[in-house]
């Protein structure tokens, strides 16, 4: 027999469904609350690894500015760490205090200024801390080494090697919960216009949920209601700062690929609550809990997911994942099975994408005047 769910997951509304039509293009404009993008290019938050004490330097005004440049519908900062303990790496953003501020206004007004909406991810990535960066191997960085002891819902490490964090306690659990709320305030400062929740890829939000991780018996584990609990909180602090006019998107894995591990169908409800605390948009990524999941990639391959949550959740998606060409972006948004796409790893390869994707498409593509000289 399924529990009831307590207080906490229930007490919001139903929000009002805000996906749109099947028929819409990859060059269609999106209308959220008050924003509209372009088209339903949007490129996926991807970690640069280039910050100096959490502060966002000439290479994120570069990077993202030129995918504003290449014609994108919105351009998602890298998940931003709303506290020092929360950085995947030392070198991660970090909006855990005002100093973050201006060096990422910098870079909201750029790509604002060249018709993109620019969007942040606010993280923390929980057990999955204190590494170094790719290029340099990505190994755990104990504390003695400049690292640092992470926090998770448990004592267990993510791997071998991982140091074991530190069991969040209520205070912490508040704190954290506190750290996303005044981080979308900072936010909100810098000009962003869509903030989005990170809670995927194994990382703290995304522990929480999966049984494979979380083994709490108290009010935040167990059942699904308390494995949902932190995502949804850390959700409605943060909607509650961000204006009603503004969208706020939540990011997850929408399965473990894993045995016993979260599910579409616990994505399903978990869309549904998300829905009802006014999140317009859920991200749909896959995996990162557990080093043992097997996932099984191919071009589109969580495409099913957001297809799924969208027309059983009634909630707008994005779908993302080896989407490269345009044909394929543009048949998943023509056959309804998501609102919009992200493109992560071919944004890096080709930031003028969707200037290619247009001409591809037969549609006018975004070309910047300054460009113009060029266009085919």
């Amino acid at each position: 027999m399924s529990e009831p769910a307590p207080e906490h997951v229930s007490a919001a509304p139903r929000a009002p469904v805000r996906a749109l039509p099947a028929s819409a293009g990859l060059f269609d404009p999106l209308a959220q609350r008050g924003v509209t993008l372009r088209n339903r290019i949007v490129v996926s938050p991807m970690c640069q690894y280039s910050s100096v004490d959490g502060l966002a330097t000439d290479w994120h005004l570069v990077h993202l500015g030129c995918r504003a440049v290449g014609g994108a519908g919105a351009v998602i900062v890298e998940a931003t760490a709303v506290a020092p303990e929360g950085r995947i790496t030392l070198a991660d953003l970090g909006l855990w205090s005002d100093a973050h501020v201006p060096p990422l206004a910098r870079v909201a007004a750029f790509v604002a200024a060249h018709g993109a909406v620019p969007g942040i991810q606010l993280a923390h990535a929980g057990r999955k801390a204190s590494t170094a960066r790719p290029w340099e191997g990505g190994r755990p960085v104990p504390p003695g080494a400049g690292g640092w002891v992470p926090v998770g819902p448990g004592d267990e490490p993510f791997a071998d090697g991982h140091s074991a964090p530190r069991a969040l306690d209520a205070a912490g659990i508040a704190a954290v919960i506190e750290a996303f709320r005044a981080a979308a305030r900072r936010a909100l400062a810098a000009g962003f216009r869509i903030a989005e929740v990170h809670a995927a890829h194994g990382y703290l939000l995304h522990q929480f949920l999966s049984p494979l991780v979380n083994r709490r018996t108290d009010g935040w584990g167990g059942s699904f209601e308390g494995r949902v609990r932190l995502a949804l909180e850390v959700t409605r602090a943060v909607r509650a700062e961000w204006p009603d006019d503004l969208p706020v998107w939540v990011r997850i894995s929408a399965t473990d690929w894993a045995e016993d591990g979260w599910d579409a169908d616990h994505s399903v409800r978990l869309a549904r609550l998300l829905g009802a605390l006014g999140v317009d948009l859920v991200d749909c990524s896959s995996g990162g809990a557990v080093p043992w999941q097997r996932p099984q990639p191919a071009p589109g391959y969580q495409v099913p997911f957001a297809e799924r949550i969208r027309r059983e959740a009634g909630v707008a998606t994005g779908a993302v994942g080896l989407i490269t060409e345009p044909a394929q972006a543009e048949a998943i948004l023509r056959a309804g099975q998501a609102d919009l796409v992200l493109i992560g790893r071919a944004s890096l390869r080709e930031p003028n994408w969707p200037l290619r994707a247009a001409r591809a498409l037969g549609v006018e593509g975004p070309w910047p005047p300054q460009y113009l000289r060029a266009k085919p």
